[in-house]
């Protein structure tokens, strides 16, 4: 068997994943270029939450960051984490924004697109899945791992092979909530390996405090790249430390050819912000907590946090332990889906009515109402025909690809935003976060010309 490869998501899912995507690209930019020199297979560097976090949080244009990165990785592949058919917002949008924006992100520095559907629906990912073939990138197809009824093996080795079929240029197993166990990822991947002739990949998270272990246990079972993330940002929510795996394999036949000394002097680096981040409080250190409920309530690190708030801003602090029981219910309801982004918001919001409510579905939501309708694809398992009555009466479900309902919308947003746009790209980041992106181009016009962007709309001033 070869090395094995690594790839680093101190830039991405790490900081994602425990100080809320919070880290700035001045931040990073003194370790891209000794990151660059280590030797990842990868480093995930782009897409998930940080677009949204650059605009909202950080007053930066995600697509400045990827070319800051990109000129400072020359050698070393960068990927991101691609939401299929909701890109990296959470609705459905039409295909010729999903193929404009892979076509974006892989001019912009892109090399490989981890491409994923919240339902598993596969029809969710075809778009993007040929878009990133015509635009010459690499399509990582990913599946969301989780446990329940009809989730065997063979499922998700069949579902692999449906991914390979659609053009796949390797498979993830995205096991988002932490919820693989280590003899589980053995078989899975000797079961995916078995399916498909392409690199598997595995994507974990340390909440239940399994990682490492699964990671290794994948790897002797033949896994070929698995995700890790630098030790100051390592565990917790986020992936197993890059340095303990590097160290695990070192002088084996899986030896990962990453030295432990290079990785030191980016680890420092990390090191000062961590201390920084947890000075400031961006770094709870409840998120670093071994949290073996993770594996009974299937709820990822960050839906617990949404959870509590929901709850704190009901002053209902008290109910946690009947929502968290209450999460599986509902999930049982709409046909078992994996909770991540958006169905775990979906599925937790709903659950948190459901107690506050002292009754199951008195108040349903619009956006659970559209998974029960089908709005976001199919259900992994059977919706049944008495909850889809409960929930949305007689309407009709909707069960072809979702995105068939929608009109090409990318002429009409280029329209609304004529007296922004810098780059082809605004078109884009308006697309996806309409009212945040329209805050973010008042600013950089405002900084830009010393112009106030509100003043020249109510004169009918329209610069280009």
């Amino acid at each position: 068997m070869s090395k094995v490869g690594i790839t680093e998501t101190i830039i991405r899912d790490a900081h994602q994943s425990l100080i809320a995507t919070r880290m700035t690209t001045e931040e990073m930019l003194p370790a891209l270029e000794k990151m660059d020199k280590i030797g990842y297979h990868s480093i995930e560097a782009w897409g998930g939450a940080t677009f949204d976090s650059c605009l909202r949080f950080l007053g930066e244009d995600p697509w400045q960051r990827l070319r800051i990165i990109r000129d400072k990785v020359k050698n070393t592949k960068l990927q991101m984490l691609f939401r299929g058919q909701n890109i990296l917002g959470y609705r459905h949008y039409s295909d010729d924004v999903v193929a404009y924006f892979v076509q974006k992100s892989i001019a912009n520095g892109i090399d490989i697109l981890r491409i994923f559907d919240a339902l598993n629906d596969p029809r969710n990912l075809k778009t993007a899945i040929d878009a990133t073939k015509r635009e010459g990138g690499h399509v990582q197809a990913a599946f969301s791992y989780t446990t329940g009824p009809g989730y065997t093996l063979d499922y998700y080795a069949k579902y692999a092979k449906q991914l390979e079929e659609m053009g796949a240029d390797s498979i993830c197993i995205k096991d988002m909530a932490g919820l693989l166990r280590p003899y589980d990822a053995y078989d899975l991947v000797k079961a995916i390996k078995g399916a498909v002739k392409l690199p598997v990949q595995l994507h974990t998270h340390y909440t239940a405090g399994l990682a490492s272990m699964t990671l290794l246990k994948a790897v002797e079972a033949g896994v070929d790249v698995i995700d890790t993330a630098l030790s100051p940002l390592a565990m917790g929510t986020s992936q197993p430390p890059t340095e303990t795996l590097v160290a695990a394999l070192a002088g084996t036949e899986r030896d990962t050819g990453i030295d432990l000394a290079q990785l030191d002097e980016v680890t420092k680096h990390f090191t000062g912000l961590r201390e920084k981040y947890l000075k400031s409080g961006q770094l709870d250190v409840k998120a670093l907590k071994v949290d073996v409920n993770a594996l009974l309530y299937q709820v990822p690190g960050g839906m617990l946090s949404n959870l509590m708030r929901q709850l704190a801003d009901a002053g209902k602090s008290e109910l946690l332990g009947e929502v968290l029981a209450e999460v599986p219910r509902v999930r049982a309801d709409v046909g078992y889906p994996p909770l991540v982004t958006p169905s775990s918001q979906i599925v937790g919001t709903q659950a948190v009515f459901n107690v506050i409510g002292g009754e199951r579905y008195k108040m349903v939501t619009k956006e659970f109402k559209g998974v029960v309708r089908g709005e976001y694809g199919k259900t992994p398992m059977p919706i049944d025909p008495a909850i889809t009555k409960k929930i949305i009466g007689d309407e009709e479900p909707i069960t072809c690809r979702p995105a068939d309902k929608l009109a090409p919308e990318l002429d009409a947003l280029r329209e609304k935003i004529a007296g922004y746009m810098e780059q082809d790209e605004d078109v884009l980041t308006y697309a996806l976060f309409e009212q945040v992106a329209l805050k973010f181009f008042e600013e950089r016009k405002k900084q830009k010309y010393g112009i106030d962007a509100n003043a020249d709309a109510a004169l009918g001033v329209h610069s280009v």
